[in-house]
């Protein structure tokens, strides 16, 4: 307690672990750029509710306009930043924040993607921290309502996963496990950038699916030729990230080599897959959109190019081909352009060697 928290983007990931966090009596501001967001919470404060097994709750919360982030300046600094924007607003929303931290302030990237270097370039790697949210499906389904497709992960799985750049485990990353942990199950592991890659696999095979399809989780999940494809996303990235050297864990609950196999053609393989994947199906609401089917419903702007376009071009570089990614990338721009609708059949009856 004491710290003062800055949460840079209220959305769904950054609005469920901060309405917890308020909730447990931290001192926490919000800072959104949808003004109809910040309004309603400075009226109505912050909702969150779940699809399965868990009470809602509503808490006062202090929010701020980005335009109003310079009251900041008049007050105590600032000890711990969450950076919860999308990928390609993290720069930006680093120099928002960086000017208002304290001298040991940190900022904590609890984004999707690989996003601790660009927030490193503008803080310094010292102050720079991750935090991986682990199968949480929540959205933001209107102004200050958080929603988990979901119920907790409690012991079964460990939602959030903190850890330093350097892997060392050390008290402000602890810090950071025990701030997260009032939402859900927390950890602070050694092994932050194998957290995230395997994070990244996880994203790439589902996310940008639901975006060119147009379908829900659960409806990609009935469909075989997804399910299929998705293995294949995930094997791609699985294959890059060992190149890379990544010390991968568990994707999907899931080995990585069970999925990297599957993708590849073993059949045994896509059966444990199939089998892993609808046992879980059945703890999620059928009617969740990853986030960027949820992206490109709302005609937002997706994070294809920090997912399956940056598995494709670390691919390039370790001269692993990933047709797959490749494709889908190209598809989720078409369909975010308007040169296409969002279709199953773009997948289905995609044709790759």
């Amino acid at each position: 307690m004491g710290r003062k928290i800055a949460i840079i983007g209220a959305g769904a990931v950054g609005g469920y672990a901060g309405a917890h966090m308020v909730q447990a009596g931290e001192d926490v501001t919000f800072i959104d750029p949808w003004p109809e967001h910040v309004e309603h919470m400075k009226q109505h404060g912050l909702r969150v509710t779940h699809a399965m097994n868990v009470p809602e709750f509503s808490v006062t919360v202090r929010a701020l306009h980005v335009t109003d982030a310079q009251q900041l300046s008049k007050e105590k600094p600032v000890d711990i930043a969450f950076v919860c924007m999308k990928s390609y607003d993290t720069a930006w929303a680093t120099m928002l924040i960086q000017q208002y931290l304290a001298p040991n302030g940190y900022v904590v990237s609890l984004q999707n993607c690989m996003n601790e270097e660009t927030i490193a370039g503008i803080v310094g790697w010292g102050k720079t921290l991750g935090c991986i949210a682990s199968s949480i499906t929540v959205n933001l389904p209107a102004p200050g309502h958080i929603h988990r497709g979901a119920g907790k992960g409690g012991a079964a799985h460990t939602v959030f996963r903190a850890g330093e750049v350097h892997g060392r485990i050390t008290p402000r990353a602890e810090e950071i496990g025990r701030l997260v942990g009032y939402a859900d199950s927390a950890k602070v592991t050694a092994n932050l950038w194998g957290e995230r890659w395997s994070k990244l696999v996880a994203n790439a095979m589902g996310n940008g699916l639901s975006a060119c399809t147009g379908l829900t989780g659960g409806q990609m999940l009935e469909s075989e030729p997804i399910r299929r494809f998705s293995a294949r996303l995930g094997s791609e990235a699985i294959r890059v990230g060992q190149a890379l050297g990544y010390q991968l864990e568990e994707i999907l609950h899931l080995p990585p080599e069970t999925i990297a196999r599957a993708g590849e053609g073993d059949e045994a393989a896509m059966q444990a897959c199939d089998e892993q994947r609808f046992k879980d199906g059945k703890k999620t609401s059928s009617a969740q959109r990853p986030s960027m089917g949820q992206d490109m419903e709302k005609g937002r702007r997706t994070e294809i190019d920090f997912l399956n376009g940056f598995v494709a071009r670390e691919g390039d570089k370790a001269g692993i081909a990933c047709k797959a990614n490749a494709a889908l990338t190209d598809i989720v721009k078409r369909v975010e352009r308007g040169e296409l609708k969002p279709n199953p059949r773009h997948i289905t009856e995609l044709r790759l060697n």
